[in-house]
C-alpha cells in the first residue's frame, strides 16, 4: 500500500503565460476578460484582469478554473439539475458556466483555467485558443 501520491502542478511561469495569452486573445476580439489559473487542488497560481473587465468576472473565472481542474473536464457539460446542485453543494466553489478548461500537457493534469467576461461561448473559445497557443492538450 502506498502512503502518498505525487501530483503534478503548473508552474507559475506557465500559468502567468496562459493568463497573458488569454487576455491578449480576448482583446483581439474586443472582449475584456478575467483569467484565473489554478493547480489540480484548486489553489490559485496566476490571475489577471483586463482593464474594463466586469467585477463579477473575477469570481466567475476562479469558479470555472476550479471546476475544470477538479472534474478534469471543460465546464458546461453538466445536466440541468446537477448544474444547479453542484454550486450549492460546494458553497459556490464550482460552476457549470462554459469557459473553464483543464490544463494538461502530455496527458498530465497540471491545473485548470477559467476565462470570464464574454458570453459563455466566447469564454470557451478564448480558453480553447489559449490551450492551443500554449501547447496544452486540447480538452
Amino acid at each position: 500500500m502506498e502512503n502518498y501520491r505525487v501530483t503534478a502542478s503548473i508552474t507559475y511561469e506557465a500559468a502567468q503565460n496562459a493568463v497573458r495569452v488569454a487576455i491578449d486573445e480576448a482583446a483581439r476580439t474586443g472582449i475584456a476578460v478575467v483569467v484565473t489559473v489554478v493547480d489540480p487542488t484548486m489553489v490559485p497560481v496566476a490571475f489577471g484582469r483586463a482593464d474594463g473587465a466586469t467585477p463579477h468576472s473575477v469570481e466567475t473565472s476562479r469558479r470555472k478554473a476550479n471546476t475544470a481542474a477538479s472534474t478534469r473536464r471543460r465546464t458546461g457539460w453538466m445536466q440541468d439539475s446537477f448544474a444547479v446542485e453542484l454550486p450549492l453543494g460546494t458553497g459556490g466553489l464550482l460552476t457549470n458556466i462554459r469557459g473553464g478548461s483543464p490544463l494538461k500537457f502530455g496527458g498530465t493534469l497540471v491545473g485548470g483555467i477559467g476565462v470570464a467576461g464574454g458570453t459563455p461561448d466566447q469564454d470557451a473559445a478564448i480558453a480553447a485558443a489559449t490551450l492551443a497557443a500554449i501547447g496544452a492538450d486540447a480538452d
